[in-house]
């Protein structure tokens, strides 16, 4: 991994012209939402930043329902930043949960794991209130938000401790995830305990084999998460008798591979495809 997981320096990253000041505000807020159902500010645990918002198609019943963990070098970030993820899942026919969570250093790992887990025991009892379909859960990230899926998903441990049902998670997406580096080596050292150890935190070391599938999506052009994290942790899948599929998406940089989830940016490359793609794939396994 190099440098910080930047959360989103989008109008030098896309190259577009956004009028705004906030690059990012300026995509939320032409994003429209009308004819989706959104909550928003729905608290899945006891800590100010255990929100989610939930974006449904409108009279949903019985829907699949997709979690999407942030990134930000687990220090920054917010869900109130991917208002357009929530929306392009959603018209897809996904009941769509964005949450936040408990921010490093302040919460170190593995704080910020079990607030996934959290959120996902909430999504469990609960998505039904909003037309989803708690017992058919999928988990999407990105950066710092793909290590949390990814860890929270593939080590047993965070949803038994949870009280999650480990099978009604059906796939897992990460996107730029930094699944297998040596954090002590970086700034984001801070978001890992004092003296911990790569090897014992890392998701790429805590495959379960009976994980549900995979999609990693990794960016031809990273320069912030170095791509051999995709390749180790697809070895590490492979290595697990997990079943996974690997896409390097050219042209596309550790922004812009976010970006493109947008209904409106997807002539940036094939995030979008890819990520509905592998979900209705899933979805036609019983």
């Amino acid at each position: 991994m190099k440098r910080r997981l930047f959360v989103f320096p989008v109008l030098l990253a896309l190259g577009v012209a956004l009028t705004a000041c906030n690059p990012v505000a300026t995509l939320n807020n032409t994003t429209n939402l009308s004819g989706l159902d959104v909550t928003r500010n729905l608290h899945y645990g006891p800590d100010a930043r255990n929100v989610l918002d939930i974006y449904a198609p409108q009279q949903a019943s019985g829907k699949p329902v997709v979690l999407f963990i942030h990134g930000g070098s687990w220090d920054s970030g917010s869900k109130d930043e991917y208002v357009f993820v929530g929306d392009s899942l959603a018209r897809a026919g996904y009941v769509t949960a964005v949450m936040s969570y408990r921010l490093a250093p302040t919460h170190p790992y593995p704080d910020y794991i079990q607030d996934a887990a959290q959120a996902l025991k909430w999504l469990q009892d609960n998505a039904a209130k909003y037309g989803g379909n708690g017992q058919r859960l999928y988990v999407v990230g990105h950066s710092a938000g793909a290590f949390n899926a990814a860890e929270v998903v593939d080590n047993a441990r965070w949803l038994n401790e949870a009280g999650v049902n480990i099978n009604t998670v059906h796939g897992l997406v990460g996107i730029a995830g930094p699944y297998d580096y040596d954090f002590r080596k970086f700034p984001s050292k801070n978001a890992f305990p004092a003296g911990g150890d790569p090897a014992n935190i890392m998701p790429s070391r805590h495959i379960r084999p009976d994980a549900p599938p995979h999609l990693l999506l990794v960016a031809a052009n990273d320069t912030t998460v170095d791509p051999d994290n995709g390749e180790r942790m697809k070895a590490a899948l492979q290595a697990a008798g997990v079943p996974y599929t690997y896409t390097v998406l050219p042209g596309l940089n550790h922004i812009t591979i976010v970006a493109a989830l947008s209904r409106k940016l997807t002539f940036l490359g094939g995030t979008r495809k890819a990520v509905l793609d592998f979900l209705a794939t899933q979805e036609q396994k019983p």
